[in-house]
């Protein structure tokens, strides 16, 4: 699979992806990270990529014409439509969760746009396939949103993870149990004597009910009804 991220600071990235499993998958070829630089489009002598916004307010936005040129110099000629996607990262765009990575893991080639400074000229979504959020907050930029998307995707491509493509991975209904290891006992806590019985069904249903009061306490949302 092969993920382009369209941003005005690609040095950014440089150490980001340089270990663990994504480092591995690109190692072996089973991801490909392509990292355009916005300025390299900028117009005129001074590669300006923002204006001033018309009818008057605060910051600078991002060009159409430049952010345009960008995207059709990223597209991949190799790959059809479907097997693309480009995806905008903007507080406007549908929250992001596993189910929509598992979705883009399945493309060949997935573009993503990093915003900065007051945002896009609204004829940028005329170009993008998806705006995507990744909560609700305020960032800077779209670098660290952009990092976050590459992680999710890139281990759930076929090959990435050991055990399994990771195709069936989803976000879980409960969060996970605790989990515990050496030392048994430190400054007086200690583990679960259950974990340490070596009876299977009961540390199955002490696992179950932790799972379940875990979440109930810190995310009771996941309770309630699935939404689509």
């Amino acid at each position: 699979m092969k993920i382009s991220v369209i941003t005005l600071f690609p040095q950014m990235f440089d150490s980001v992806f340089n270990y663990s499993i994504i480092k591995r998958a690109i190692d072996k070829k089973l991801i490909e990270l392509n990292f355009v630089n916005l300025r390299d489009f900028g117009v005129g002598k001074h590669k300006l990529v923002d204006d001033t916004p018309y009818g008057g307010g605060n910051g600078m936005v991002l060009r159409v014409d430049v952010v345009h040129s960008a995207i059709e110099k990223t597209l991949d000629k190799k790959y059809k439509k479907s097997q693309q996607k480009i995806i905008l990262l903007t507080p406007h765009g549908k929250k992001f969760g596993q189910a929509k990575a598992l979705k883009f893991s399945k493309l060949k080639h997935l573009i993503i746009l990093c915003g900065h400074y007051e945002g896009f000229d609204e004829r940028v979504t005329d170009y993008v396939d998806e705006q995507i959020s990744v909560g609700d907050f305020v960032l800077t930029g779209g670098e660290i949103p952009a990092m976050l998307l590459v992680d999710s995707v890139a281990r759930l491509t076929k090959g990435v993870i050991k055990k399994g493509s990771g195709e069936d991975e989803s976000f879980p209904d409960l969060l996970e149990y605790p989990h515990y290891t050496k030392p048994q006992d430190y400054k007086g806590k200690k583990v679960p004597k259950v974990l340490l019985s070596g009876n299977h069904q009961e540390i199955k249903k002490w696992r179950e009910d932790l799972s379940y009061k875990t979440t109930k306490k810190l995310r009771p949302d996941l309770l309630g009804p699935k939404k689509g």
